[in-house]
């Protein structure tokens, strides 16, 4: 009987430490410069009608934009787009957090509090951000917004 007792409690200290641990890897990883290489947005009731509309860019084509983001350990970030010929555009501060695999993110965009979130799922040189918010402005939050992103100086 101890002996199941002490296998139990083994158990949940490391898997409560290994979330822990991801947690704070997740959170880390999430530290630094991001630059946007896909995005897709998926609207179902655009303008509240039964139309789907999607938004689709690949913004690895040459002489594209890139949005671009910095998240700093305190817990701000800035996002901007940057031209072709590498001026910036549209830049926006905001704070974030990570909860488990979720990133909270807070700013002021265009006459508009934004606050969004978004499941991270760490891929190779980047993250994958999936969200479901209201895209569209036409008060539902059924849009589903899928980014890839990859880390850069």
């Amino acid at each position: 009987m101890k002996i199941k007792l002490a296998a139990i409690i083994s158990f949940g200290i490391l898997f409560v430490s290994c979330n822990q641990h991801k947690k704070t890897t997740l959170s880390n990883y999430l530290v630094g410069n991001w630059e946007t290489t896909y995005l897709k947005i998926k609207m179902i009731t655009v303008n509240k009608t039964d139309s789907t509309s999607v938004f689709e860019d690949d913004f690895n084509k040459p002489n594209s934009g890139k949005t671009q983001s910095s998240y700093k350990k305190d817990g701000t970030f800035s996002a901007w787009f940057k031209q072709p010929n590498g001026e910036k555009l549209d830049q926006t501060n905001g704070k974030w957090k990570m909860k488990k695999d979720s990133l909270f993110i807070d700013y002021f965009y265009m006459g508009k509090q934004v606050q969004a979130w978004y499941k991270i799922q760490q891929i190779e040189n980047g993250f994958k951000g999936t969200s479901i918010y209201d895209w569209d402005n036409d008060g539902q939050a059924d849009d589903t917004l899928i980014m890839n992103t990859k880390r850069i100086k």
